[in-house]
This record gives structure tokens, sequence and C-alpha cells, in this order.
């Protein structure tokens, strides 16, 4: 019998397709003892466990027959609904995908082709970078930092090139942390509209603010304006559940529509159980919801600050976020953060090194750390021991003061 060399019967684009490296590391983390500040994952005592039970429960016992039944591609009706009054916009501009990962794919799929110019800021969320890349696409970058993407940098490009589309998380960025202030995003909006392009805004932690109030999405600035040209995804994940995979895109009908086409060669429809229950769970208590996640996000972003400040050494930089999930951390030039997570993990604290995060390479002396699934007590102490190991590993590269004779 031959046997099967199965690289030579995987089409061209399956050596596109990578593993995950935040997904490989968290299997390194899930050992008992790590204190993990690796995986954007949602704190669970926050997960609506015993209603979304009860929800459940009578769903399947009123409505089972639609609960598991096949559904339409665009999503169930009333939930679509839902989320159009909750943005103000219509339901046919809405679509429901199996979380915005999926939505990122099919923006790919529709949008890409082999050697199209894409822009993405550097870092980006290498969960983007992993679904575009399967398309063949020319990754265009422009450096970012706590206000966003540099808009200097930014028009130089754009001046030079059309991407097809610039995919951009301005509010509490990931893996950054970032928040564009308002006067960028009205530049940036500015200089996207005098060129017709098209933008995706990933806005998944619009609710994780800090603040009194969120600032406008480009996509609603853009709306106010009279510009189509937003394409916005958000999702439920970080303020329901992840497990549930119910997120959304908004966008013009005609591009609803294109995407409804590929999502159907995907997978059908969203699963309807699951939107019927998150539904459900907005119906009631939603705005208080929000706020108890907004405090119990901000509380633990500042005990990890607090910890960072007593801890690490001087020569590290690191931000400090007004919302979100994430603390960006900027080791000394020649550091490796591979090297640092290596020797983290033999004492049992983990991170996400920020390499992955540039899509067109760089960010070696770099990582992410997450503080929104620890306790208190395992914040502080997971920073205690990665700057005892950050110390030890700056001590080693320092060269030698030792007279050599």
């Amino acid at each position: 019998m031959k046997t099967l060399d199965w690289n030579t019967l995987f089409g061209k684009g399956a050596g596109r397709i990578q593993a995950s490296t935040i997904r490989e590391l968290l299997k390194l983390t899930q050992r008992p003892g790590v204190i993990s500040f690796a995986g954007g994952l949602p704190a669970p005592e926050l997960f609506p466990k015993e209603e979304a039970a009860r929800k459940a429960a009578e769903i399947l016992k009123e409505k089972g027959e639609v609960a598991l039944q096949y559904g339409p591609t665009e999503g169930y009706g009333p939930l679509r609904t839902w989320v159009a009054e909750w943005l103000g916009v219509k339901p046919q501009e809405v679509l429901i995908t199996t979380g915005s990962q999926q939505a990122l794919d099919l923006l790919g799929k529709v949008f890409l082709d082999e050697g199209s110019p894409v822009l993405l800021e550097a870092p980006s969320y290498m969960g983007a970078i992993q679904a575009f890349r399967a398309y063949g696409p020319r990754f265009l970058t422009v450096p970012a930092g706590e206000e966003g993407p540099d808009l200097e940098a930014l028009e130089a490009t754009l001046k030079r090139e059309r991407p097809r589309f610039l995919y951009l998380i301005p509010s509490f960025q990931n893996p950054s942390g970032g928040l564009m202030p308002l006067r960028a995003r009205k530049r940036l909006l500015e200089m996207v509209m005098e060129r017709g392009l098209l933008v995706v805004e990933d806005d998944a932690y619009r609710e994780l603010y800090f603040g009194e109030s969120r600032l406008p999405s480009l996509f609603e600035l853009a709306r106010e304006a009279g510009y189509p040209g937003v394409i916005y995804l958000s999702s439920f994940s970080k303020i329901l559940s992840p497990g549930l995979r119910v997120a959304f895109a908004v966008a013009h009908p005609e591009v609803i529509l294109k995407l409804t086409q590929a999502k159907q060669g995907v997978d059908l429809h969203t699963p309807i159980l699951n939107q019927m229950l998150v539904h459900a769970l907005v119906q009631e208590g939603f705005p208080e919801r929000l706020e108890k996640i907004r405090a119990t996000y901000q509380a633990k972003a500042r005990t990890m600050l607090a910890a960072l400040d007593r801890e690490m050494p001087k020569e590290v930089r690191y931000t400090r976020p007004q919302g979100g999930m994430f603390v960006w951390m900027e080791l000394p030039e020649g550091l490796s953060a591979e090297a640092l997570f290596q020797q983290a993990i033999a004492e049992n604290v983990a991170f996400v090194p920020g390499g992955p995060f540039f899509a067109g390479g760089g960010g070696e002396n770099t990582l992410r750390l997450s503080y929104a699934t620890m306790g208190p007590e395992g914040i502080v102490e997971g920073v205690r021991r990665l700057a005892k190991v950050l110390r030890g590993l700056l001590a080693s590269a320092s060269p030698s003061t030792t007279p050599t004779g």
C-alpha cells in the first residue's frame, strides 16, 4: 500500500494556515500552579451561569422546536432587531456570526485576494492576522501606541498604497490596550473619507471602559457623516460568555448580503439556541451587568498596575489602560520576551510574547499581560514572580564590570 504524503495533497493556501500562538501557549498554562496572564479570557466569576441555566430551560420548554431547528443565516430575528436598536441601525444591516473570529474570516474571504494590501496596526490582534493570512494578503503596518495608530505614518502609507481595508481596534486595543482619542478618530476618518477607503472596526471591548462613558466608535462617527465605509464588529463574548460564540457584524446591506452568502458555505447559521439564549439574557438587568463588569475589570487593572509599579525594574515600560483587559509591556531593546517566557513558565507564571502581534515582524521585546481572569492575590503573586525572573534576565544581560586585568 502506498503511503500518503499529506504535504503534497494539501492546497497551496493550507501552508498559510498556522496554529494560534495563544492557543498553543494556553496548553502550557493549564498545568496546576501556573498563574496565567496569557489568554484574553473573560473573568469566569462574571458568567451568568444560574440565569443562563434558567433561561435555556425556558427556551427549550417553550420554543424548543425553534431553538433546535435550522435557522436563517442572517441570524435569529429578535436578536438582530435588538442589536440594531442597541446600535441605532436597521436589522438588515446586522449579521449574527459565530464569534467575531468568524466575521474576520468572512471579511478575508469576501474582500481579499492573494497579494491584496491590507493595513493593520503594529501590534494588532493576532487572531485577525491569522484569519487574514489564510487568504494570502500583503500586510501593511503602521506603529500603534496608547493613543492608537501613528496618524502621520498612516497618512504616509496611504499616499503610497490603497489597501483593500484598514483593520483597526480603536478602543482598548488588543494587545496594546490603547484608546484612540476622539480627535484622532475624527482625523483618521477624514483621511479615509477623502480616499473612499474601507475600514473594519473591531470593537469587542466597547463596553469595558473605566471612565464615565465610552467614546463614539468610528462606525458611529462615519454614520453621522453619511459615510458607509466602516464595517463594525463586536461580540457578546466579553459581556456575557465567549462559549456561546455569538457576535455580530454591522455594515451596508450590500456587504451584509455578501458576508451572508459566504457564511452559508461555512456553517449555514450560528446556533439558534445560543442566539435565543443571548437574546433572553439581554432583556433583564443588562445595564447593571455592564456596570458590574466594568467595575470588576477596573479593580483588577488597578491591582495589576499597583503591583507592576512596586515590583518591576525601572528599565521596563508598560501601559496604563483606561479600559479593556490588557497591559502591554516593553522590555529594554535586545531583551527577548520569548526568553523571558521560557524562564517565567519555569516559575509558574505565563504571559503572551508580543512578536506574533506584529504582522510585519518585530516586537521581540514586547509582551501582553491580561488581568481579567485572576483574583487580586493571583495578580500580585504573578507579578512578583515575573519581576523576579525579569530582574535575573536583566542582570545576566548586563555587561560585566569585573576587571579583566
